[in-house]
């Protein structure tokens, strides 16, 4: 990627709206912004010549013509996002207007911005390690409080001390092998060896505990998927609307309605929960009924939660009762719905459910609470921390767990140091992965594609 050119793209959503941003940076970017830009005002100053950290109006100019009025933001280096010259057009929002007055930036000779490359270029200059470029992704797709809080310890910083901590000892454990390594005719004396041990182990349990948290990282970056089943007519759908607030699915008294998976995502207690409806499970000779119950199963076997509807003003039925010992082992909540009519359901000993109507709202609050108590009960995700890591992170961190383990091993049954460091080299190598210390090329270029345009 050029790191000497300058790029603009446009920093908000293309759309309708009050306000778009588009963004300049590189070290051209505050003469690209003059080509265009025309302040308004006696004795108003051209961008090149305007003092950072300030705000400018004015208007956006192409060929003679006026595109638009505007609010031109000078941010000179190196106290900028991207540690470059910055300018940050703020134009009115039609689609339209702002595609103009981004082309007349490129026509003044700024380039379009590839996706991620403001926040690559921040990487790049030193500005953001790459746990806290991820974070400013994170950020932006967050979609509950616990995720942008996540985000946020993040992006301040905090896992990368972590890492650097672990990276830290692995080194001063390497250079100590290295130097024996150097001088042959040395033993490692007994306390020697039991302090470098010590040092081993105390980064691989720091290792360890940030892998614990991969899996609620897991959760609040993409949801926990809950899938609802039951037999038809048990209120499935009706339990997925008010789960919801909104009528999402179709609600019928005719079983058999739901003939496919429905997917939603709902904010239960700042979990992001994918609620999948599901047809009712029954033996079927209707062709389209039964596909619908074949997509049923292939989304109760990917849940990791399971809300299993019982109908309450109606018996226990056989098909009911296999179904429950089916799910038996697996994080499942039983939903009694229609508690607001005559009770006729009797449930086996050691059976609980939380009673709901789904008719009258009333229960669903409950309902909510027993889903953030499972979820952060251990049974599906640890205690919620704030700094969590992501499947990158833990993919890395587990190869250099592995690498210190047998470079442990090698050391303490007093094999060649020279395995011993080859390990630890490697274990460095995948924990400076995760800051960005020893990131390839083709990784830096995976991760940031995944940026939206103009970030």
């Amino acid at each position: 990627m050029l790191t000497k050119d300058t790029i603009a793209a446009v920093a908000t959503p293309l759309g309708e709206g009050g306000l778009a941003v588009i963004r300049i940076s590189g070290p051209a970017a505050l003469a690209v912004a003059a080509a265009v830009f025309r302040p308004a005002g006696r004795g108003a100053a051209p961008p090149t010549e305007a003092p950072s950290h300030t705000v400018h109006y004015g208007h956006i100019v192409r060929e003679g013509q006026r595109l638009d009025e505007v609010l031109l933001t000078v941010l000179r280096a190196p106290g900028t996002f991207t540690r470059e010259d910055t300018a940050e057009i703020s134009c009115h929002g039609g689609v339209l207007v702002t595609r103009m007055v981004l082309a007349a930036v490129l026509a003044a000779g700024a380039r379009l911005a590839e996706p991620g490359e403001f926040t690559q270029r921040a990487f790049l200059n030193g500005r953001l390690d790459l746990t806290q470029a991820e974070a400013v992704a994170g950020l932006i797709h967050a979609r509950t409080e616990l995720a942008v809080d996540a985000a946020h310890e993040q992006l301040a910083g905090k896992l990368a001390g972590r890492i650097r901590a672990v990276r830290d000892a692995l080194m001063n454990a390497l250079a100590h092998i290295e130097a024996h390594i150097d001088f042959p005719d040395e033993d490692i004396a007994p306390d020697t060896q039991a302090a470098l041990l010590d040092r081993l182990d105390r980064a691989g349990d720091l290792m360890r505990e940030l892998l614990r948290t991969a899996r609620e990282g897991q959760i609040l970056r993409r949801g926990l998927r809950a899938a609802i089943v039951g037999r038809p007519n048990a209120g499935k759908s009706s339990l997925l609307n008010q789960l919801l607030g909104r009528e999402r699915a179709i609600v019928s008294p005719v079983a058999g309605t739901t003939r496919d998976t429905v997917e939603e995502t709902a904010n239960i207690r700042g979990i992001p929960v994918v609620f999948v409806d599901t047809a009712g499970l029954r033996e079927t000779a209707d062709a389209v009924e039964a596909e619908g119950v074949k997509r049923s199963r292939a989304a109760l076997e990917s849940a990791e939660l399971i809300l299993h509807v019982l109908d309450q003003s109606t018996p226990l039925g056989p098909d009911e009762a296999a179904l429950a010992d089916e799910l038996a082992g697996r994080p499942r909540l039983m939903v009694l719905n229609k508690h607001d009519l005559e009770a006729r359901l009797q449930l086996p000993v050691g059976w609980e459910g939380i009673p709901v109507s789904c008719a009258t709202g009333a229960g669903i609050e409950q309902l909510k609470d027993a889903i953030e108590r499972l979820v952060w009960s251990g049974a599906i995700a640890g205690e919620p921390h704030q700094l969590t890591v992501n499947a990158r992170h833990a993919e890395a961190l587990r190869r250099a767990e592995s690498a210190v383990g047998r470079a442990r091993d090698t050391l303490a049954t007093g094999e060649s140091l020279e395995l011993v460091a080859f390990e630890l080299r490697a274990g460095v190598r995948a924990v400076g992965e995760i800051v960005g210390d020893t990131a390839t090329d083709d990784l830096l270029d995976s991760i940031f594609r995944q940026f939206c345009l103009g970030k």
